[in-house]
């Protein structure tokens, strides 16, 4: 494919020699040369044969100049989101029109009539671009390109979600991934990654193992899960170099929700506009709800931090106090349950032992 590739530059360049040597013809009487007959045969085939070799020995060169573009162009169109490239298109679209009806004026301009308006098409696309991509938001409101539903609520689960470092680590987005609950493409943020690598090269073993688990969950995601899974290297406009503060604008810019197990960048994200998922609060939220009355079996583990009170732990986490539990200590006894409290680190029941509990060691 690269020889035919090859070639056809070659071809390329004889058109071109065979073009340049007809000129040469035009121009020498000019200088009070003529060539005529097999002269002038020799000098357009001279030409074009020059054009061809020349042309031939850049062609690996032009070649992988033209594979590299290409290589380039693809990786950056690949991170422009579907929704800002339609609205670019437009823009451009907008700016070439704009550029046709003023064409007939900028033509008539002396000495600079013929490049004008090709300079001011090229121009007036790209500022197409750029404002159609900056504004597309309010583009969209004003002609109701977008639907009732958008931005998607709450309940809407298939948009984009962009990932920080916590829920990452956390370990528990792969399992959460295989249920099929969780939908929509995962942005994992370049400077997140670049985090995730600090971490793993961490010469403290707790934190170097932390970010070494990020990068395993990232890895079967993409690799085992096959989970749309994308790694977003934009520049973040306007933003500090603090990494909420990037993931926060990161997430209003691409009109997406963010993803994490931080309670205070829940808050901060939040106060600016920008949907959360917090893993923390979808896991207590799927804790069984225990309502007074109901009884339970419950292991106390240890002593409590009033008088007599025993504690032990549901098989999900969540604490239990038994009031008069100190006695069952290190064993397995029914109780009811009296009343339940729900904090912010997640929920507590507090019970007490049934009449006829029966223990076992």
């Amino acid at each position: 494919m690269k020889q035919i590739i090859r070639t056809v530059i070659a071809l390329s360049g004889g058109l071109l020699g065979y073009y340049l040597g007809l000129q040469w013809l035009i121009l020498l009487p000019r200088f009070s040369v003529r060539l005529e007959g097999t002269e002038a045969i020799l000098l357009v085939a001279g030409f074009t044969l020059l054009g061809f070799l020349v042309l031939y020995g850049l062609g690996p060169l032009i070649i992988s100049a033209i594979i590299r573009m290409t290589s380039w162009m693809e990786n950056a169109l690949a991170k422009i989101p579907a929704k800002d490239m339609v609205w670019g298109m437009v823009g451009i679209i907008f700016g070439l029109i704009i550029a046709l009806l003023l064409a007939p004026a900028l033509g008539k301009i002396p000495q600079v009539g013929n490049y004008l308006p090709a300079a001011v098409s090229l121009l007036l696309a790209y500022l197409g671009w750029a404002v159609a991509v900056r504004k597309r938001d309010d583009w969209s409101s004003f002609f109701s390109f977008r639907s009732q539903n958008w931005p998607p609520k709450n309940g809407d689960g298939a948009g984009p979600k962009v990932l920080d470092t916590s829920v990452i680590i956390d370990g528990r987005l792969v399992d959460l991934c295989r249920t099929g609950f969780l939908e929509g493409t995962l942005i994992v943020p370049s400077f997140v990654l670049d985090e995730l690598r600090h971490i793993a090269d961490s010469s403290e073993p707790t934190r170097r193992n932390r970010g070494r688990r990020g990068l395993e969950v990232l890895d079967i995601l993409q690799n085992e899960l096959r989970y749309p899974l994308v790694v977003e290297n934009r520049p973040i406009r306007g933003s500090s170099d603090e990494v909420d503060a990037k993931l926060v604008a990161l997430a209003k810019e691409m009109g997406a929700k963010l993803l994490t197990n931080d309670y205070n960048l829940s808050k901060v994200a939040q106060l600016q506009g920008v949907r959360v998922l917090n893993l923390h609060e979808l896991a207590n939220a799927l804790k069984p709800i225990f309502l007074p009355g109901e009884q339970l079996q419950i292991q106390i583990l240890r002593e409590g931090k009033e008088p007599n009170q025993g504690v032990g732990f549901l098989d999900d986490g969540t604490m239990v106090v038994v009031e008069n539990g100190i006695r069952y200590l290190q064993s397995t006894v029914t109780v009811e349950v009296t009343s339940v409290l729900q904090t912010s680190a997640g929920r507590m029941i507090f019970a007490r032992p049934v009449s006829s509990a029966v223990s076992s060691h």
